[in-house]
């Protein structure tokens, strides 16, 4: 795609406009023109009332052009920049697609960050949500999600949370790969041998962020092990980790393993997950269609679920969650309508609703299966916010990514006072996430300061399991040592707590 812009405007904003209606588009430098390229011209002028913007779409010999005003009725130009872009941007787009984004030009992964601005301005919640739609043309049914998660979330970050932190423990192993995935995650037989000695090293690596947050002096308040598949682990490797994490840590507000796939849960490894003080879990079907199982790489059938899923519930783990993906390939709007019911009838205390989203790497990517209008997913999404909040259920967490189909979200459902906290601490950047594993990454997020603005600093583990290893194993560990008095001294300095 060639953009041409002229006015005071961010490229990478325009940017991001562009593949509302483009998913996936690229921008190269120098991009030779063909008459397959699609290109889009912005003009903005401006005077001392407003600022015009006049866009044009082109494709050979079809062109949409539209062009939109924004009036000068806050020092903020830059944000009335935008929304004279973004509203021409949406005319234009709606016309050369025949897609009109239900999030109107409301872009990035958090929605509700900017209804929690919003609210914090002392707008009532209507008034927050038909400021969103009027302003970033959402769809209202979108602008009162965006404000209900901000509501919900509002009970859950507290001052005392802030001063708090979680811990985050990464397992990139799964029992196979799904078409739509993009994560570093080994699924090879040869590879999983890496296990075992991925696990002393993680132990390792475990002990070392308990050691720095007992030394800055933070209280831990949630425990997450993610992955690819944690439950790929057998029921003594499944014993040993979660060993090794509650000998450094006596209790918090909530303790979380994704166990995921169906095929991997046993009632043993719930068993042993209980008796170490995990409350929550998920066990995650995505679709209860079994041809759409077996399309997308899922080794588990739909009879593997609800065996799964009952041992969870027999467990005696209190917090059951369940992930759904709306829109997948070859799914249906009936099929997901059916998929939703029944897991509802399972009353499970959360219920995650995803949007299919191709990622970069993922096998659904490099087939060309993406359907950026998704009616489908559209359909799909919309039946599950209508029949979960019916049965008593609250979106309290929500996030969007790049190209998802129908440029739809992913929400997190929950009973009341069910909410999954570390998605909230997590997806909001309430405070500091201390990761140990693979690919995973450690956020310091400080308090906020009187204006309400926090500092955030990243600290990156390396990607892949090969190399977690080599780092903790060759030369006695020292790599794998010096990575950690790096992260130490900057976790001191940022929390400005040296001795």
């Amino acid at each position: 795609m060639i953009l041409k812009i002229n006015g005071n405007i961010k490229p990478y904003y325009v940017q991001t406009l562009a593949m509302m209606f483009f998913p996936g588009a690229k921008f190269p430098e120098n991009e030779e023109m063909t008459p397959e390229t699609v290109v889009v011209s912005l003009d903005l002028s401006e005077n001392d009332e407003a600022v015009t913007a006049s866009l044009t779409i082109s494709q050979g010999e079809k062109i949409s052009s539209a062009e939109a005003c924004a009036k000068w009725d806050s020092d903020d130009k830059e944000h009335h920049r935008k929304v004279a872009a973004g509203d021409a941007f949406m005319k234009a787009g709606a016309d050369f697609t025949g897609f009109t984004p239900p999030w109107g030009i409301l872009t990035g992964v958090r929605p509700a960050k900017v209804a929690t601005e919003l609210l914090e301005r002392g707008m009532t919640q209507s008034e927050a949500a038909e400021f969103i739609s009027r302003e970033y043309f959402a769809e209202p049914i979108k602008a009162r999600l965006a404000v209900d998660v901000a509501a919900a979330e509002a009970k859950v970050i507290t001052p005392e949370i802030r001063r708090e932190c979680s811990v985050y423990v990464g397992i990139p192993f799964c029992p196979t790969r799904c078409a739509y995935c993009s994560f570093v995650s080994y699924t090879s037989p040869g590879l999983l041998k890496l296990i075992p000695d991925y696990l002393t090293a993680l132990a390792k690596d475990i002990g070392g962020i308990f050691s720095l947050i007992r030394e800055i002096g933070m209280n831990v308040t949630s425990i997450y092990i993610g992955g690819g598949t944690p439950t790929i682990l057998n029921e003594s490797q499944l014993d040993f980790l979660l060993d090794t994490i509650t000998k450094n840590v006596t209790s918090v507000r909530e303790f979380t393993l994704e166990a995921g796939r169906p095929d991997t849960i046993t009632p043993e490894k719930l068993a042993t997950a209980a008796k170490y003080g995990v409350d929550r879990v998920s066990v995650n079907t995505q679709t209860l269609n079994d041809d759409v199982l077996k399309k997308i790489g899922r080794a588990h059938s739909t009879d593997m679920f609800f065996s799964a899923y009952d041992a969870a519930r027999a467990s005696g783990i209190k917090n059951i969650n369940v992930d759904l993906i709306a829109g997948l390939p070859y799914d249906t709007t009936e099929s997901f309508v059916n998929t939703i019911d029944r897991v509802i009838a399972l009353d499970p205390e959360n219920i995650t609703v995803h949007t299919f989203s191709v990622k970069r790497s993922s096998d659904f990517k490099s087939e060309g299966r993406f359907d950026p209008s998704s009616q489908i997913a559209s359909e799909s999404v919309a039946y599950s916010q209508k029949a979960l909040t019916k049965n008593g259920y609250l979106p309290y967490y929500m996030y969007r990514q790049k190209n998802t189909v129908g440029n739809l979200e992913n929400v997190g459902y929950a009973k009341e006072g069910c909410e999954g906290l570390y998605n909230i601490y997590m997806m909001e950047e309430v405070h500091s996430i201390f990761a140990s594993g693979a690919s995973s990454v450690t956020k310091l997020v400080s308090v906020p300061d009187r204006e309400g603005n926090v500092r955030i600093e990243r600290v990156f583990q390396p990607k892949y399991p090969y190399e977690y290893l080599r780092s903790h194993n060759e030369d006695n560990g020292s790599d794998a040592k010096r990575k950690y008095e790096e992260m130490r001294d900057q976790a001191i300095e940022f929390f400005d707590c040296k001795k």
